[in-house]
C-alpha cells in the first residue's frame, strides 16, 4: 500500500518549488532586461513596510510568492552578463544549487562534530584553494564572509605574531601596555583594510601610508626605508589587484624588505587579484606573492560562488589558530588528523560555506578557472580598445587584469570633465543596457568597469561599449550647445 506523504512534506515541497520557480524566472529574464533595479531604496521601503504580523501565516506558498513579487523591482542585475559596476561575481548556478542545499541542510559549521560533512568539505576545498592559487600547501584556510573579514582574520594573526616576537601575548594581555605596532600600507589600499585595522585597535589614521605610483602600486624602496628606521613590530599590507586599475604591488621586493626585519609580517589583500595565480597567462602579475605571510581573497568574486564567501589564508597555522581559537568546555577537542573549522575564523555559529566552494571548484576545475580569468581579462582589453577609438573617451589605466577606468572630456577643463563623466554614468544607469558606476581616481571623476561575471561574452562587451559611446556622444552634443562665457581675468 502506498504511503501518503505527510502534510508538512507537501507544504515543504510547495514552498521550495515556489522559491525555485521564482529564482529561475529571475535568472532567465536577466540577459534581456535592464541591468539595474527598477525601483530605488525608498520605493522598496514602502513595498516592504507593513505592521508587525500578530498571527502566523497559514499559506507559506503565498508568502514566498509575495516576497518574490515585492523584491523583484529592487533586485540588481549582479548575476547578469552586463553588470560591470563593482567587482562582483555572478553566482554560478552550480554554486547556487549547492548553497540552496546548504540552507536546506541547516548545518552549523562551527566545528567538525556539529557538522562532519561541512567540515570535511572545507578541508578538501581548502587544499584545492591552495593548489589553485599556488600557495604553500601547509597554509591554513579560514572560510569567512568575504575579503573584509578575511583581512581582519589575517591581520589579527599578524598582530599576534609580531607582538609575540616582541615578547607580548596579545591574546592573553590585550593591547594596553603592548609594544607599538607599525602598519605600513599603500596610499591606494582598499577601504576595507583600513576598517579591519580600525577594528583591531590600530586605528585608520595612525598607519604609515606609503606613496604609490601612477597605477596605485606601493613603492617597495619606501617600504624598505621605513622598515630600516625601526626594528619594532611591523605589519606591511600589500595589494593584489588595485580596485580601480587592477595593479599589483611589487611582492618580490616587498617580501625581501620584510625578510630583513626580524619582527615584520607581510599581508596581501588579494580580494580578486589573487586569482591571477590560477592562470598561467596572468600569474606573472603576482610573482613573489607566495612569499607573504598571509593572504585574503574572495570566493564570490572570481570563483563565482554565491554570497557570502571569502578565505583567510595564513602561512603559520599555529599563529592563525592562536589568534582565532575560542576555549570552552563544551567544544570538541581535535583528534590527530582532524580539522576543526572554528579554529580559523571568529565565529562559532556560521553558514557551511565550504559546500559551495567545493562544488564550484569541482564544476570548473583548474582549467576552467584559469580560462575564465583569462577570458575576463581579454574581454576587459576588448572593452577598453573599443572605447578608446571614440574621440573624447580616454582609458586611464593599463588594462592588465579585469579593471578599466574611463574618463570623458579633457583635463584642460577638470570641472567640465568631471561633470560630463558624472552625466555619462547617470545616463548609462538610467538606460540600463549595462550597469557601471562612478569613482574617484587621482582627483578625477571616472567611470569604472569591472569584468568578472561568468556569463559575460564578447557580444555583451561590444553592446555595452557601443551604449557607452552613444551616451557619450549625446552628452557631448548637449554640452556643445551650451553657451560659453569667458572666465574673468
Amino acid at each position: 500500500m502506498a504511503i501518503s506523504p505527510k502534510p508538512e512534506t507537501d507544504e515543504l515541497a510547495r514552498v521550495l518549488r515556489t522559491a525555485t520557480h521564482a529564482a529561475i524566472s529571475f535568472r532567465q529574464a536577466l540577459p534581456e532586461g535592464a541591468q539595474r533595479p527598477e525601483a530605488n531604496y525608498a520605493a522598496m521601503r514602502r513595498a516592504f513596510d507593513r505592521p508587525l504580523p500578530e498571527v502566523s501565516a497559514t499559506d507559506h506558498q503565498a508568502l514566498i510568492e509575495d516576497l518574490a513579487a515585492r523584491a523583484a523591482p529592487g533586485l540588481h542585475a549582479t548575476t547578469g552578463p552586463r553588470f560591470f559596476g563593482w567587482v562582483i561575481g555572478a553566482s554560478h548556478p552550480v554554486g547556487v544549487a549547492a548553497d540552496w542545499l546548504t540552507s536546506a541542510w541547516g548545518q552549523n559549521a562551527g566545528n567538525h562534530e556539529a557538522a562532519p560533512a561541512a567540515a570535511a568539505a572545507e578541508t578538501t576545498a581548502a587544499r584545492w584553494l591552495l593548489e589553485l592559487l599556488d600557495l604553500p600547501s601547509t597554509c591554513s584556510v579560514g572560510f569567512v564572509t568575504g575579503a573584509t573579514v578575511a583581512n581582519l582574520v589575517c591581520l589579527a594573526a599578524a598582530r599576534s605574531a609580531v607582538l609575540r616576537a616582541a615578547g607580548w601575548d596579545v591574546e592573553a594581555d590585550g593591547l594596553e601596555g603592548a609594544p607599538s605596532v607599525r602598519v605600513l600600507i599603500g596610499d591606494d589600499a582598499h577601504t576595507t583594510v583600513f576598517l579591519a585595522l580600525q577594528v583591531l585597535g590600530f586605528g585608520h589614521r595612525r598607519v604609515t601610508r606609503i606613496a604609490t605610483d601612477a597605477a596605485g602600486r606601493m613603492q617597495a624602496d619606501l617600504v624598505a626605508a621605513a622598515l630600516a628606521k625601526d626594528s619594532g613590530p611591523s605589519i606591511v599590507v600589500a595589494q593584489a589587484g588595485q580596485i580601480n586599475t587592477g595593479a599589483f604591488d611589487p611582492f618580490a621586493s616587498l617580501s625581501a624588505a620584510v625578510a630583513c626585519h626580524p619582527r615584520a609580517w607581510l599581508h596581501v589583500d588579494g580580494a580578486f587579484g589573487l586569482w591571477a595565480r590560477a592562470s598561467h597567462e596572468k600569474a606573472h602579475l603576482a610573482q613573489g606573492i607566495d612569499l607573504a605571510d598571509s593572504w585574503a581573497t574572495d570566493g564570490h568574486k572570481w570563483l563565482q560562488t554565491p554570497y557570502d564567501s571569502g578565505y583567510a589564508i595564513v602561512r603559520d597555522t599555529e599563529v592563525h589558530r592562536r589568534a582565532m581559537t575560542a576555549a570552552a568546555s563544551y567544544l570538541p577537542a581535535e583528534a590527530e588528523g582532524e580539522r576543526d573549522p572554528s579554529r580559523y575564523v571568529p565565529e562559532l555559529s556560521r553558514r557551511a560555506r565550504g559546500f559551495a566552494t567545493w562544488a564550484m571548484i569541482r564544476a570548473l576545475g583548474r582549467q576552467g578557472i584559469a580560462e575564465m580569468v583569462e577570458r575576463h581579462c581579454a574581454l576587459a582589453q576588448r572593452f577598453a580598445a573599443a572605447l578608446a577609438t571614440e574621440p573624447g573617451i580616454r582609458i586611464l589605466n593599463e588594462v592588465e587584469l579585469n579593471q578599466i577606468i574611463v574618463r570623458f572630456g579633457t583635463d584642460e577643463e577638470l570641472e567640465q570633465g568631471d561633470t560630463m563623466t558624472k552625466e555619462v554614468v547617470a545616463r548609462l544607469q538610467q538606460e540600463g543596457v549595462l550597469f557601471a558606476g562612478g569613482a574617484q581616481w587621482r582627483g578625477r571623476t571616472v567611470l569604472r568597469l569591472s569584468v568578472i561575471s561568468w556569463p559575460t561574452t564578447e557580444k555583451d562587451v561590444d553592446l555595452s561599449a557601443q551604449s557607452i559611446i552613444e551616451v557619450w556622444r549625446e552628452v557631448k552634443r548637449r554640452d556643445d550647445k551650451q553657451p560659453r562665457t569667458d572666465s574673468p581675468k
